[in-house]
C-alpha cells in the first residue's frame, strides 16, 4: 500500500493579506518533506469559489512547483474538473502534457465533474449536464494525447475542430487516468472504463473491502477502457495525523477535523452561502461541538503509529492500493503535519512498503491480463476520414 498528502488549501478566516502565501509556502515544504521521508505521492483538488474550505483553485500551478521540490513523488491531480465550461479540453490535455514534461514522466491524471452547486453554477454547469460533459471531455482529451494531428470532435457539450495538441506527455500512451468516486455508482462506472478509482468518502475498513471487490469484478468482466491504457489502482482518501500519544491526536486533530466535516457540509449539504460574507469558522464555533462531529475520523488515518499500523492493515487486506493522506485541515500547524509525515514515515510506512514490494510482481501480471482481456472488448474501429484544412494566417482570409 502506498501514501501521499493531499492539498485543498484549506484557509478557515479570519484572513490577514499573507493567509493564502503563507499556506501554500508551508504546503509546498511539506510536499517536499514528504518526498525525502519516501511517502509515494503528492495529490492536489480543483475547487472553485469555495471560501475556507478550498483555496486550490490553479492545482496544475501548485503541482508544478510541487515537481521542481521533489523527485520521485508521482503528482497527482485529485481532481481536474472537465466540463468544458470549466476547463476547455484542449486545455487540459496540454496542461496534464506540459506537467508530465515538466515533472519527467510523474503526472497522475484524477478527472471529475465537479460536485458543489456553489463552484458548477458559477461556470453555469447543471448538476443534470455535468456528467455527460465529463464523458464527452474524457473522451476527447484521451484522444488529444495520442492523436497526431487530433481529428476534431463534435459532441452535444464540446465541439473542436482538427488541431495538433501539444506538447504531448512523455509517458506513453497517457499518463494514468483516475476517477472521483464517492458512491457504488461512480466506483462501478471507473471499472468499466479501465480508470483508476480516487475516492472521497472516508470509508471504514469493511465498506472500503466492498467497493474493491466491486471494482475488482468489475475490471475483470466488464472493462471497456476509455482511454489507451488501464488504470487498475484503487484509492482512498482519509483523515490523517501521526502523534505519539492518544491525548495528543485528540488534542490536535479534533477541532481541524470537526471544521473540515463542517465545511464540507456547509458547501454539499446543508448551507447557504453569501460570497465574501459567509465566515465559516464563526458559524462552525457557534454550533454545539455534537453537531459539527466529523465522519469517521476516529477510525480512519488519525491515531498513534501502533494504532494506525493496525488499522491500515485493515484496508490493505481489504485491497486498498493507496491511502490519501488528508492532513491539512483546519487551522492544523504547519510544524504539526510536518512531525506527523515524520512519525508516520518511521514508524508505520516501513512495514507496508515491505509488502508492497513483495506483491509488486504479482499485481504486474494481473493488470496484464486485466489490461488483454479489456483491451479485447473495445471495438476496433477505423479512424475517421476527416478533411483537414489548412488555417490561413491572420489578415489572409
Amino acid at each position: 500500500m502506498k501514501f501521499g498528502p493531499f492539498y485543498e488549501l484549506q484557509v478557515p478566516r479570519p484572513w490577514n493579506g499573507d493567509s493564502e502565501r503563507k499556506l501554500v509556502q508551508e504546503s509546498l515544504d511539506q510536499a517536499e518533506l514528504c518526498d525525502r521521508l519516501g511517502y509515494d505521492y503528492v495529490w492536489a483538488t480543483e475547487h472553485h469559489f469555495l471560501e475556507e474550505y478550498a483555496h486550490n483553485s490553479a492545482p496544475e500551478v501548485f503541482l508544478a512547483a510541487c515537481s521542481q521540490r521533489t523527485k520521485r513523488m508521482r503528482i497527482g491531480h485529485g481532481i481536474v474538473q472537465l466540463p468544458p465550461l470549466v476547463n476547455h479540453p484542449a486545455r487540459v490535455a496540454e496542461r496534464i502534457a506540459m506537467l508530465d514534461l515538466v515533472s519527467n514522466g510523474r503526472v497522475e491524471f484524477g478527472t471529475g465533474a465537479g460536485a458543489s452547486e456553489a463552484e458548477l453554477s458559477g461556470f453555469y454547469v447543471t448538476q443534470e449536464e455535468k456528467k455527460a460533459m465529463w464523458t464527452e471531455a474524457l473522451e476527447a482529451i484521451v484522444r488529444m494525447f495520442v492523436e497526431d494531428p487530433f481529428l476534431g470532435y463534435d459532441g452535444k457539450h464540446f465541439k473542436m475542430p482538427p488541431r495538433n495538441v501539444v506538447p504531448k506527455p512523455c509517458q506513453k500512451p497517457h499518463p494514468p487516468i483516475w476517477q472521483a468516486c464517492s458512491r457504488n455508482e461512480s466506483i462501478a462506472q471507473a471499472a468499466k472504463l479501465g480508470l483508476g478509482a480516487l475516492t472521497f468518502g472516508f470509508p471504514v475498513p469493511e465498506e472500503a473491502r466492498g467497493w474493491v471487490k466491486t471494482y475488482r469484478e468489475i475490471l475483470e468482466n466488464e472493462c471497456t477502457p476509455a482511454g489507451y491504457a488501464v488504470n487498475t489502482q484503487f484509492a482512498i482518501s482519509l483523515p490523517f495525523l501521526c502523534a505519539p500519544t492518544e491525548k495528543q491526536v485528540d488534542e490536535l486533530a479534533s477541532e481541524s477535523f470537526r471544521f473540515f466535516s463542517y465545511a464540507l457540509g456547509h458547501y454539499a449539504v446543508f448551507g447557504q452561502h453569501v460570497p465574501g460574507k459567509t465566515d465559516l469558522w464563526r458559524s462552525f464555533h457557534d454550533k454545539p461541538r455534537s453537531s459539527v462531529a466529523p465522519k469517521g475520523w476516529e477510525t480512519s488515518c488519525v491515531g498513534t503509529p501502533e494504532t494506525l499500523r493496525k488499522r491500515l492493515r485493515e484496508f490493505e487486506d481489504a485491497g486498498v492500493d493507496q491511502v490519501i493522506c488528508l492532513g491539512q485541515a483546519g487551522n492544523m500547524s504547519h510544524e504539526t503535519l510536518c512531525e506527523s509525515f515524520e512519525l508516520f514515515a518511521s514508524e508505520v510506512m516501513p512495514e507496508f512498503r515491505d509488502r508492497d514490494e513483495k506483491r509488486a510482481r504479482e499485481r504486474a501480471e494481473s493488470d496484464a491480463r486485466i489490461a488483454e482481456r479489456a483491451f479485447a472488448r473495445k471495438p476496433k474501429t477505423a479512424a475517421p476520414q476527416v478533411a483537414i484544412d489548412a488555417i490561413p494566417a491572420a489578415g489572409h482570409h
